[in-house]
């Protein structure tokens, strides 16, 4: 659409998805920014059509930047590299997210109620399922 991948690289630091490279991606960003504060500020909007617009404004830049996240060029070394960090990070979250339900069973318990975080159960199997269809498919292509 109108991001250009040659404007931004792989985030390699502190998240996850794209970073800016050239001043054209910096310029990208900056009009980003400044589209949604200005649609924030003008004063004869209602909060409800301030709303809709910036949901809309978020979908249009996911529209955007979604593909740029998959078209960047790695070579070997950098999808090595990614993929380590990846699971390094899924495992942290999973033990996170485990402690946490663990942490709410044991106190449920204790005052004799039992509450589940649902999302946090549904993270937990969701990302179980995802890595054993990942499993699955990928040894059946021999990677």
């Amino acid at each position: 659409m109108i991001a250009k991948k040659e404007w931004f690289e792989r985030r390699k630091y502190l998240g996850w998805g794209v970073h800016p490279k050239t001043w054209q991606g910096w310029a990208y960003i900056i009009g980003l920014i400044l589209i949604v504060m200005i649609v924030q500020s003008l004063p004869f909007w209602t909060d409800e059509m301030r709303f809709y617009i910036t949901i809309g404004f978020v979908g249009f830049i996911l529209i955007d930047i979604l593909p740029l996240m998959f078209t960047i060029n790695r070579d070997e070394r950098e999808h090595k590299i990614e993929a380590v960090s990846e699971r390094n990070a899924a495992w942290f979250m999973a033990m996170v997210l485990t402690g946490g339900l663990v942490y709410d069973l044991i106190i449920g318990a204790l005052n004799q109620q039992i509450n589940v975080n649902w999302f946090i159960v549904i993270a937990l199997f969701g990302g179980s399922i995802v890595k054993t269809i990942t499993n699955i498919v990928l040894e059946r292509k021999g990677e």
